[in-house]
């Protein structure tokens, strides 16, 4: 038996994503800026696509441009803000200390380039307040980025009221929703979202593929240049297939949210539930506020390399934090964030979810991971030692 618990680095393809891909890639292959007919037939594909993209977080498919994930949408979101606050003399952007390394290393970047940029503290549970937004928003703030949930660690953060908070104050507002999207409601207009970034393969769509949405009247900087796809804002000819899957998958993912929801939450709190009674585990994230699928522990004692290791031999599939910084010997920056010990933060467990897992699942998952974490701990002299 093997489990799959690790969701939150990439998911399983949907059948309907792969329905939707395969006409693209063995008749409609066509480049969608060809003028003859197997090009415009792309080009249609392209534009359904767009347009059930943008129903899926309701926006308007102008406002809708593919990318090559979310990585990428970040950056073109974030420089273009920095960008249209240089132009006004603003140079002060908000985020927090556990973003995604895509946002960290483009504010770190724009840094030396002369902006100033303020990290909010997320405290022990791992979230934000909207007071903590306000009060860092100043004359000259020209971005707020905050994520909309936290990929390691699983808490949801108050969007809806710093996106309230932003426009009240005429500060532009980016969201990285690449873990929530496809699992929490998205509004961008409703949540007065102002550019907000996705990618498809965390919602069962291909990889590869990606979304920056810009509301209308943001001006994008481009961040590849040459042709005139994408409205002239993302040069390089359109991944159709790989479009079309993820509209697919998302539109499927909305379309069952609540009822995915219910089920993957009911899974979690199960695992949640038995592996606090591990001794010396903590949980990570915020305890209520948290994503359906994500249960994140730091177990005392232990090494999280190993503790994957042993895992995998037992047919479980996990991680011990992001999948983009899986080959770093440094902890994860978002358990220092939340003030985890290095030897702690070292230990950590992430578990990931989705409504393709079930109970018997959670059942091996419990079996096993206490006598692996006891094992190791047996053969610690460390663990001993402060015993």
């Amino acid at each position: 038996m093997r489990v799959y618990a690790d969701n939150a680095a990439t998911t399983q393809m949907s059948e309907a994503a792969l329905a939707a891909m395969l006409p693209c890639l063995r008749e409609e292959y066509g480049n969608p800026s060809s003028l003859h007919s197997l090009g415009q037939k792309a080009a249609e594909i392209l534009w359904d696509s767009r347009e059930k993209v943008a129903a899926c977080i309701g926006a308007s498919p102008k406002e809708i441009y593919f990318t090559s994930g979310g990585s990428e949408a970040d950056n073109q979101a974030i420089i273009s803000a920095a960008r249209i606050g240089a132009e006004k003399g603003k140079r002060h952007i908000v985020s927090t200390s556990f973003e995604h390394h895509a946002v960290l290393h483009t504010l770190k970047a724009l840094e030396k380039a002369g902006f100033e940029v303020e990290l909010l503290p997320v405290g022990e549970i791992g979230n934000i307040t909207p007071d903590q937004v306000e009060a860092a928003i100043r004359p000259d703030t020209c971005l707020v980025t905050v994520m909309y949930a936290n990929n390691e660690i699983g808490s949801v953060l108050p969007v809806s009221e710093i996106g309230a908070i932003c426009r009240d104050k005429g500060v532009l507002f980016h969201t990285d929703a690449v873990q929530a999207a496809g699992h929490l409601p998205i509004d961008v207009s409703a949540q007065n979202i102002d550019l907000l970034s996705l990618s498809a393969h965390k919602f069962h769509g291909p990889k590869g593929v990606g979304v920056l949405y810009a509301r209308r009247g943001v001006r994008l900087t481009n961040v590849i240049n040459g042709g005139a796809q994408e409205r002239g804002k993302r040069a390089g000819t359109e991944n159709v297939a790989g479009i079309a899957g993820m509209a697919a998958a998302l539109e499927e993912a909305v379309s069952r949210l609540d009822e995915n929801a219910a089920k993957v939450t009911r899974l979690r709190d199960r695992l949640i539930e038995g592996l606090s009674q591990i001794p010396c585990s903590i949980l990570n994230g915020d305890p209520i506020k948290r994503l359906p699928g994500n249960v994140s522990f730091c177990f005392e004692g232990i090494e999280g390399e190993s503790l994957l290791l042993l895992l995998d031999a037992k047919g479980i599939c996990a991680s011990s934090g992001s999948a983009c910084t899986s080959g770093s010997l440094d902890p994860s920056h978002v358990l220092l964030a939340i003030g985890r010990p290095h030897e702690i933060a070292h230990g950590s467990l992430r578990l990931s979810l989705s409504e393709l897992n079930t109970d018997e699942d959670v059942d091996l998952i419990l079996a096993e991971v206490p006598r692996v974490v006891e094992y190791l701990r047996s053969i610690s002299p460390l663990w001993q030692e402060r015993r």
